[in-house]
């Protein structure tokens, strides 16, 4: 079984550029949200589209441990349960979708649904500073709804909800540890809840697949430990230019990658 794992990556640059997207992953998962955005094309071109899904998803509930592990008393369990609902039916509409949809359309759908969510959120910024109140719009019953079913159906097709919920985190005023820690603690919800979907319905989850996620844990600790440290160094509102800039060069890779 280990041979066959081996067999997966046929060159050095190959499993070099393996390792440094486990390490993006880890990064993502505890620091820079996003960053593991770009690790999702990188994937493809190693294992191809709907393989790497199963190959990412393992290596992204390995990272989802270690994040929730170290930001375990920090999320906000009310954020994650308003979403959760519509999280789910996306994830089972990205199910049966993912059976037909072609992945250069899904790519150019998920990029301009991430750009309109960034306008949205822009739109709502200048109207709270215009009239000298909250984004009232936020509060309304479809807003997180809206934003659980792109996150269910955007992970599910292609592990890529880190720029849609980083908008919904966003417009909610959170502070930077609480908002890696609530998105780490949702986003491992939901991937954990993929597994067995995709082992049984898309059956693209293979053991050789696990034994090579087994050879990155070292990759995703080091970038979980690089991801802590860019938290804390980075101040509060440079930590959000450079959240949102992530998410506009993710969902334009989305759209031209």
């Amino acid at each position: 079984m280990w041979d066959s794992a081996l067999q997966l990556l046929h060159s050095p640059w190959a499993w070099a550029l393996y390792f440094f997207c486990a390490m993006l992953i880890g990064i993502s998962k505890t620091g820079i949200q996003n960053v593991g955005t770009f690790a999702v094309p990188l994937f493809a071109l190693l294992f191809g589209a709907k393989y790497s899904t199963g190959i990412v998803l393992i290596l992204l509930c390995m990272a989802d441990l270690l994040a929730v592990i170290y930001y375990r008393k920090q999320f906000i369990w009310s954020e994650i349960k308003a979403m959760l609902p519509s999280a789910f039916l996306g994830l089972f509409i990205g199910l049966f979708v993912g059976e037909y949809i072609d992945d250069q359309t899904f790519k150019i759908t998920m990029g301009t649904c991430i750009l309109v969510s960034v306008l949205l959120m822009v739109w709502g910024t200048n109207k709270a500073k215009n009239q000298g109140e909250g984004t009232d719009f936020t509060d309304n019953w479809w807003y997180a709804p809206m934003f659980g079913l792109l996150v269910g159906f955007s992970t599910m097709i292609g592990n890529a909800a880190g720029p849609a919920l980083t908008i919904f985190l966003l417009t909610r005023k959170m502070d930077k540890y609480t908002l890696v820690a609530t998105g780490a603690w949702f986003i491992m919800i939901l991937n954990f809840t993929k597994i067995p979907l995709q082992l049984f319905v898309w059956q693209n989850l293979s053991w050789e697949g696990f034994m090579l996620n087994l050879m990155a844990i070292p990759f995703i600790v080091l970038g979980g430990f690089i991801g802590i440290r860019l938290v804390k160094v980075i101040p509060e509102k440079e930590f959000r230019i450079i959240i949102l800039t992530l998410v506009l060069a993710s969902s334009l890779m989305l759209i031209f990658g």
